[in-house]
């Protein structure tokens, strides 16, 4: 008799331990929604669960436009993903909101070395003595050109507002070509990423010398009037997304555009769903081979600058802290290589040891190349020196929190757009109902 019921006990020990295997799920919410992507997310989730039995892996796929209202409604809900993929401008604004465990990011970013990440990307999300979360990939801004239309013409290159400006003038010929495509969809962060690169390049800052944020400063108000001029009279009508703007240069229909580094695979003809339509004499140079591109121009009060992104993982408030870690360490090591490989053009790695591990990289989808073997050094040289060197608003000022609520609440563009549309009389009276707004906002008031 006893030895059945120490075998039963026996059973029920293992059972426990077996129930116990399955019972650690780590969830993250990803923006990388395209298919192919997933397929990789998924693979690793597999190959880490592989290695730890004990922790089940769930990748949540999210659209990059619905992650602050998703992430809002799960915080109140108290059903937050144990890990979700951001970019920089939510970060610290999520800490601060009581969304992100600072703690449990800077713990793991101090097990890891911080040295072994980017000095830039992690100053950026610096809170009190620690970080808000782990820097993951990025990518710079880059304005996009037809080299081949620009030498036709004896234009120069578009480094300045001057330059970009007359070659719209000179090549604006709609519907067959428009001299330029700028974001003008308020209901898309792209619209911002683009102004903010104007604003940039003008000198125009969110926050002034004492901390406050101001949009009534001359350089901006300049950098309002600029971006009507470029929407209006050289851009297609319409709510004008990123969609638009990579249709419209894959098809010869723009002579310049802005863009991420995530176009230069589709440009190079290695993606069938977005293909290019341009059509030239057979045996001369291809569109990509006809781009030129810039990382950083200038206004007229500015120096050049470089918009752009960097990408973090954050660990949440609700999450499983130390099975968060074991992932998140994992895809930013071991699994580093097979992460930025879902599109290494667009996705340049945050820890500087893994640069050559990059630039061995194919990209594309449905064909594959290195960047290496289909673009100049000095188009390499762009993505990789932009990334440490991106400029972005008021991060640097100490006021992530207000850049954040700026982005999720689109306040900044949908008057952009109201004073596109005619709305709004004046590029003045714009900044100032701008201005109005956003102080409003959590994290922009006054200090």
């Amino acid at each position: 008799m006893k030895c059945k019921v120490a075998g039963v006990l026996a059973l029920l020990i293992i059972g426990t331990v077996f129930l116990g295997l399955a019972e650690t799920t780590v969830t993250i919410w990803t923006d990388l929604v395209e298919p192919k992507r997933v397929v990789i997310q998924e693979e690793l989730a597999a190959d880490f669960m592989a290695l730890h039995p004990d922790i089940k892996v769930e990748v949540v796929t999210i659209l990059e436009s619905e992650m602050p209202t998703r992430i809002a409604a799960a915080y109140a809900a108290g059903a937050l993903p144990d890990l979700v993929r951001l970019s920089l401008e939510y970060v610290v604004g999520w800490v601060e909101e009581g969304i992100l465990d600072a703690e449990a990011a800077t713990a793991l970013i101090e097990k890891m070395g911080a040295d072994t990440f980017g000095a830039g990307p992690l100053e950026s999300v610096k809170v009190g003595t620690g970080y808000a979360a782990l820097p993951t990939d990025g990518w710079g801004q880059l304005l996009l050109y037809r080299k081949d239309l620009f030498e036709e013409y004896s234009l120069a290159v578009p480094d300045n507002w001057a330059d970009i400006l007359q070659a719209a003038v000179v090549l604006h010929d709609p519907p067959n070509m428009y001299g330029i495509e700028v974001a003008t969809d308020p209901n898309q962060v792209y619209m911002q990423q683009v102004f903010e690169h104007f604003a940039l390049s003008n000198g125009a800052r969110l926050v002034d010398e004492a901390g406050n944020i101001d949009l009534t400063t001359t350089e901006f108000i300049a950098a309002l009037r600029f971006y009507k001029l470029l929407a209006t009279q050289f851009t297609p009508p319409g709510n004008i997304y990123w969609m638009h703007t990579r249709l419209d240069y894959l098809g010869g229909r723009t002579a310049m555009t802005v863009w991420s580094p995530y176009i230069l695979d589709e440009l190079a003809g290695l993606r069938d769903s977005a293909p290019v339509t341009a059509e030239f004499p057979e045996g001369t140079p291809a569109l990509y081979e006809r781009t030129g591109i810039v990382s950083a121009f200038a206004g007229p009060a500015g120096a050049p600058a470089q918009g752009g992104a960097v990408l973090y993982l954050g660990i949440t408030v609700d999450a499983d802290v130390e099975a968060a870690q074991a992932y998140a360490e994992y895809l930013l090591s071991d699994g580093y290589a097979k992460w930025l490989s879902m599109a290494p053009e667009g996705m340049f790695p945050m820890r500087p040891g893994y640069i050559n591990v990059w630039k061995e990289l194919e990209f594309g989808v449905d064909r594959k190349g290195k960047i290496s073997n289909l673009y100049p050094a000095e188009v390499i040289n762009a993505i990789a020196s932009g990334v440490e060197n991106i400029d972005r608003w008021g991060i640097a000022a100490g006021r992530s929190a207000c850049v954040s609520a700026i982005y999720a609440t689109r306040t900044v563009i949908d008057v952009l757009r109201r004073y596109i549309d005619g709305e709004i009389d004046s590029a003045e009276e714009a900044a100032q109902m701008m201005q109005d707004r956003v102080k409003y906002l959590s994290g922009c008031e006054d200090k």
